[in-house]
């Protein structure tokens, strides 16, 4: 199979669980659920790649300090192959307030610096041995966009809640070939996906609990519903084992349907675990569930 190498995206998160967001009037909560993790997009998708036997690199920024080392452990823990470079300003953190809805209001208490002293050698090394380069869109990543300038393979983004003509965003686009994105911003997703494909290979629009969307270069449509019945414990990253369960049976050669299919499943199981990635995740786990939920499915 193909190797990945993902660029940017880990966080140390604290994480608050609150059955419905509060008004915003002075008030105190006397009781919340409440854990801290990995997060990031870089971290899910790494991750999840991992756990789906996807072989994959992660690189990212972080700080020397007790959020850094966190990070550092629990991808070894999980058999990733991270590399990275230490930031000066410290490791980004977020706070993120979940409802019982699975709905998010994501706090960065602290950033990563905008432009880090990275290590060029290092990461063009790793661009060049790999056969899929996933670029996340981080601010520190902009930097590294020159790199990718003669590389000949595919490359992946995410632009997650992006808002339509936001120039923040319009580098990624530009150079990369397969397009991800959530609607939860847009106002008519299908013409922002039209405006998107151009001059792209595919553009995948995820709608949450109402499925998924995805364009052609070809301007074929395609429409899979989000599978039901799985509880909520936390949707942090479920976007991310979206992304990348796509990416698995994108590599193993599956029609872009059944690519959307197998992402909707590692979406739906992410939903059902405090982590990133919910733990009985595996290749053969989720050709298993597959099978189940998508057997005899056109």
């Amino acid at each position: 199979m193909a190797h990945v190498f993902i660029i940017g995206g880990t966080t140390f998160d604290h994480i608050v669980g609150l059955e419905d967001f509060p008004q915003p009037l002075p008030q105190t909560i006397h009781q919340a659920a409440f854990f801290e993790a990995t997060g990031s997009t870089g971290s899910g998708k790494a991750l999840c790649l991992q756990q789906l036997n996807v072989p994959c690199r992660l690189y990212s920024l972080l700080g020397d300090d007790v959020y850094g080392k966190h990070i550092i452990n629990y991808m070894k823990q999980h058999g990733v192959n991270f590399i990275y470079d230490i930031d000066p300003a410290g490791t980004e953190r977020h706070i993120n307030i979940m409802n019982a809805a699975g709905n998010r209001i994501s706090m960065f208490i602290t950033q990563s610096s905008e432009h880090p002293v990275t290590d060029h050698a290092l990461i063009k090394k790793n661009i060049a041995a790999s056969d899929l380069v996933v670029l996340n869109i981080i601010a520190y990543c902009k930097d590294l966009i020159p790199l990718l300038k003669d590389y000949p393979n595919p490359i992946w983004t995410d632009l997650h809640d992006y808002t339509d003509d936001n120039p923040y965003h319009q580098p990624f686009i530009d150079r990369c070939k397969y397009i991800f994105l959530s609607s939860d911003n847009l106002t008519n997703y299908k013409h922002t996906m039209q405006q998107l494909i151009t001059g792209k290979e595919l553009v995948v629009c995820t709608h949450g609990k109402n499925g998924s969307t995805a364009l052609t270069k070809n301007g074929e449509w395609i429409n899979v519903p989000a599978l039901k019945g799985f509880n909520i414990v936390d949707t942090n990253g479920a976007g991310d084992n979206f992304f990348s369960g796509f990416l698995y049976a994108y590599l193993n050669g599956k029609a872009i349907k059944e690519c959307m299919q197998y992402g909707s499943i590692c979406g739906a199981l992410c939903i059902t675990s405090k982590q990133l990635v919910a733990e009985q995740l595996s290749n053969v786990a989720l050709e298993e569930f597959y099978l189940r939920y998508y057997s005899g499915a056109s």
